[in-house]
């Protein structure tokens, strides 16, 4: 059990709603003559129960935010990105326990992902899913196959970015065709990046970041297992990077594919 956010607000609702609860059922057995005033602890559960419940019903089930903080998955997300997740998209699951209580949907290739870091499932990551299970993945020279299959790209431009994501100016800027799924990713000419072939197993997946030369994924350290995934990234809320003058207008909006 890892005692995250969703472990206090579990138990800020529960402590908050059995002081309340508690505290309304004592007061049916109690004389009618008895003090009316509720103790400052009822008033202020009273008052927080129904936050925290709410709180925790959205982001348990519905969707979670989530800030960006590394450039992993430049171009399409940059630090100080802050983003929506669909937290139902992949299945209900149960908070803090993380056990799934109803089936959804799956993930499909091209899909951004929140998902628990397997190394330390108490950080977590987000990457694109480019391997399904039994898929057989390989990457060689910068160019990524699926299945036996090279991954179109085409070139766009030299990369210009602002702000943090300056420090990849300069970096090549490509359009990648993920079997029907369009992105832009960024490749860094003459640095070394890890090669090889992997078969994705059942129940796992294979990710890596959109910024191929700067990414910490599945090359490195293996797949994904599916108990692991947290939801689906689909939107950008705010953006704000002190590098670039604070908030970044034009990506607040943004639907992430």
């Amino acid at each position: 059990m890892d005692f995250d956010f969703s472990f206090f607000l579990v138990m800020a609702t529960a402590l908050t709603g059995i002081i309340w609860g508690g505290y309304a059922l004592l007061r049916r057995f109690q004389p009618a003559t008895a003090p009316a005033k509720e103790p400052v602890i009822v008033e202020y559960a009273r008052s927080f129960f129904p936050i925290v419940l709410i709180v925790l019903l959205l982001r348990s089930f519905l969707v979670e935010p989530f800030r960006i903080p590394s450039g992993s998955m430049m171009p399409t997300l940059l630090i100080g990105d802050f983003i929506l997740v669909n937290k139902y998209t992949y299945g209900i699951r149960l908070p803090v326990l993380n056990t799934k209580i109803v089936e959804m949907g799956e993930p499909e290739r091209g899909d951004i992902v929140v998902f628990r870091f397997p190394k330390d499932p108490k950080v977590d990551y987000i990457k694109r899913v480019i391997g399904l299970p039994g898929d057989r993945i390989a990457y060689y020279n910068k160019q990524l196959y699926v299945n036996g299959e090279a991954i179109k790209q085409t070139a766009i431009a030299e990369y210009q970015g602002v702000g943090q994501g300056s420090v990849m100016n300069g970096a090549r800027l490509l359009s990648e065709d993920l079997k029907g799924v369009n992105h832009d990713i960024l490749i860094r000419e003459g640095q070394p990046s890890v090669q090889g072939e992997f078969t994705v197993p059942e129940g796992q997946y294979f990710v890596m970041g959109d910024n191929r030369d700067n990414s910490n994924d599945s090359r490195y350290w293996g797949t994904v297992p599916e108990s692991h995934l947290v939801g689906k990234a689909f939107f950008i809320w705010m953006s704000w990077d002190w590098e670039n003058g604070g908030i970044a207008f034009d990506r607040l909006g943004t639907i992430l594919n």
